[in-house]
């Protein structure tokens, strides 16, 4: 299969029903199409050639989408740029993958110039303002471009340089396929409960991560319309939903968390949603619990994964979150996917024992860009070594316990941070937290914790410890918290750990990584 096929059969099953809303801008699935073959021409009369990298820097947006389809029927390969990044991981992505082409809107124009000394040639403005001195406007070149068939890139061609990584040293260029994605897209949606059929996407999560990007695609193949806002905010989401009658999004648990806790969530009328999908880590019972009333019509679907998996590996079903002693688990291997979990020889560990969760399937990356090293290590025996630990139980769930290298030895003893942090979470003053090891005279490290209260609710070490103590073993309980007002987050909405051992550990330590 190749990805721009979605864009055929919709042409063909429909081409007046609407594919885009943002804003006030809604386009059917024929004009779309219209403007992504014309877009297409563009991009090849630029000189973009085969499996030649388009960037993009952008906030969400309805040209964020047709980008997406246009890249690879120009027979390009896409370049989705982390917005949150700083101008120094940017340039390197661009120089490294050869980027020379990047699609930028209103809010990068700015880190424009820096970017051209990262050898991008051509700058295409895809935003709202008129278009700045030595750019291209993306409408005029939509206006001006003959349309140009599509060249069917597909099955194991690249579609996209997916860079992951930034916060732990240079980034690295994850090489997917359109079997990659479209294997990961169709295993979710053969559970039958993941995306609605002809139904409405919200996306709030950013578009330039994978995570959103599966959701996308998944939207593709099962004709979803996609509402689309700039970004992530509690009240123009709950807008969104409530005045477009989403039927379906994909978030992470602390923007479920923002919404159910929005003093306006009563307001509006949240009962078209029919799943919310997320992901990067499990979501607490306490805030599942407000999220299930604030949606009430709909179920909540865990993926776990990463973006070398493009990206889901387990889902953990909407029945399953019935069950409270599932709802710390990651779910079973998705339809697509093979999960086994290993000890350091790569060899099958029992089950309810800790190892190393891996993976192998058509969904795994083609490799890391211009890294065969570490290609070699991450594939080795044909299965992804995620680098996460985990068990699985007698039924085949997955639980995850923890980063590999986030492991903390307290005095001899192993202690999973993903363990302290459920157990923390538990608390009703706890809103969110992060569980590290710094360094420790007696102990070699200690478990500390990093907590943010629910506005208006107290709580003290001594009384979290106390409470930590009744559900967890005495060596795994935090020795020290730090209380603040918000964790540091990736794009993808995981917390930082990195950044808050910095304040503890120094570099060449164990805890800077």
């Amino acid at each position: 299969m190749h990805l721009t096929q979605t864009l055929h059969q919709a042409v063909q099953q429909g081409p007046d029903r609407p594919m885009t809303e943002f804003g006030e801008r809604v386009r059917t699935v024929g004009e779309v199409a219209g403007r992504v073959a014309r877009f297409a021409g563009a991009l090849k009369e630029l000189g973009v050639g085969a499996g030649d990298r388009v960037g993009i820097l952008a906030l969400n947006s309805d040209r964020y989408h047709e980008y997406l389809l246009a890249t690879p029927w120009a027979n390009a390969v896409l370049n989705p740029i982390n917005i949150r990044w700083s101008p120094a991981e940017i340039a390197y992505s661009l120089t490294e993958s050869d980027t020379r082409v990047l699609l930028v809107d209103d809010a990068f124009v700015p880190m424009v110039p820096k970017l051209r000394e990262a050898g991008v040639t051509t700058v295409v403005h895809i935003g709202e303002t008129p278009t700045p001195d030595g750019m291209l406007g993306y409408e005029d070149l939509v206006a001006g471009a003959d349309p140009v068939d599509d060249a069917r890139r597909g099955g194991d061609d690249l579609l996209g340089v997916y860079y992951t990584g930034g916060t732990t040293g240079t980034p690295k260029g994850v090489m997917l396929s359109h079997r990659n994605l479209l294997t990961s897209a169709l295993g979710s949606l053969a559970t039958g409960r993941f995306l609605t059929a002809r139904g409405k996407l919200l996306h709030a999560a950013p578009m330039f991560h994978l995570a959103d990007g599966a959701a996308w695609a998944a939207g593709q193949l099962v004709g979803a319309t996609h509402v689309i806002v700039p970004m992530f905010t509690p009240a123009g989401v709950l807008e969104a939903i409530s005045g477009r009658g989403v039927t379906d999004t994909l978030l992470v648990p602390t923007m479920i968390q923002l919404l159910v806790d929005h003093p306006d969530v009563a307001k509006h009328d949240l009962t078209s949603m029919k799943h919310v999908v997320y992901g990067a880590s499990p979501i607490s019972e306490a805030v599942l619990d407000r999220a299930r009333k604030a949606f009430p019509g709909a179920g909540f679907v865990q993926a776990y994964g990463m973006t070398e998996l493009s990206p889901v590996a387990t889902l953990l079903s909407a029945e399953d979150h019935d069950d409270p002693a599932l709802r710390r688990a990651a779910g079973r291997a998705a339809p697509h996917a093979e999960v086994r979990i290993v000890d350091v020889d790569d060899v099958e560990v029992p089950r309810g024992s800790v190892g190393e969760i891996v993976c192998r399937g058509d969904h795994v990356m083609l490799g890391y860009w211009n890294r065969p090293q570490e290609t070699a290590t991450a594939l080795r025996g044909g299965w992804m070594h995620t680098g996460d630990g985990g068990y699985m139980d007698e039924r085949g769930y997955v639980f995850v316990v923890d980063r590999i290298k986030d492991m903390i030895v307290s005095g001899g003893e192993n202690v999973y941070s993903a363990e302290v942090e459920n157990a923390l979470a538990k608390h009703p003053s706890v809103a969110a937290c992060a569980v590290i090891g710094v360094p420790d005279e007696r102990w070699g490290e200690r478990v500390h914790a990093v907590v943010v209260l629910l506005d208006g609710r107290e709580a003290t070490g001594d009384e979290l410890r106390d409470f930590c103590r009744e559900a967890i073993a005495g060596y795994k309980v935090p020795r020290t918290f730090e209380f603040t007002d918000a964790l540091p987050m990736s794009g993808a909405g995981k917390i930082l750990k990195r950044e808050l051992r910095k304040r503890h550990w120094t570099d060449g330590d164990r805890g800077v990584h």
